[in-house]
């Protein structure tokens, strides 16, 4: 069920997304945003953990915040909570990253509509490791 990129925006930010920073990434296996994370980095992506409370998760460096990552990003995944993603989204758009995409669950319309109006392209609620599996699997 592969969809061009024209009919279906999502498929086209996964298409042109290279390098993910993955906020609130764990460093435990055992967390559902380091198997999402796994799962992308395996697909080709490179993953940037942004996480104050971890030093490395999946062989690479984490960042206490979007601000700190020194390379350009593609796209943020956002495993917080709704009320943290205010501050994600502000640190997105100081960046000016193209994509915020929010996990299943995770649901700020304010941050959304905020995200948006500064040109950004917004995923909420959603799972970005399924939506690749129906995508590309």
């Amino acid at each position: 069920m592969n969809q061009s990129s024209q009919s279906d925006p999502i498929t086209g930010v996964l298409e042109r997304t290279r390098t993910i920073a993955v906020v609130g990434l764990s460093g435990s296996p055992l967390r559902p945003s380091y198997g999402v994370a796994a799962y992308l980095q395996s697909h080709g992506y490179r993953i940037i953990p942004v996480n104050p409370n971890v030093s490395e998760s999946l062989g690479e460096t984490s960042y206490p915040s979007l601000l700190a990552v020194p390379e350009k990003i593609d796209l943020v995944n956002v495993f917080r909570r709704p009320e943290f993603v205010d501050e994600v989204v502000d640190q997105a758009i100081a960046l000016k990253i193209p994509a915020v995409w929010m996990q299943e669950e995770v649901v700020n319309e304010r941050a959304a509509e905020k995200a948006r109006k500064a040109g950004i392209f917004v995923v909420m609620d959603r799972c970005i490791l399924k939506d690749h599996l129906d995508r590309f699997a």
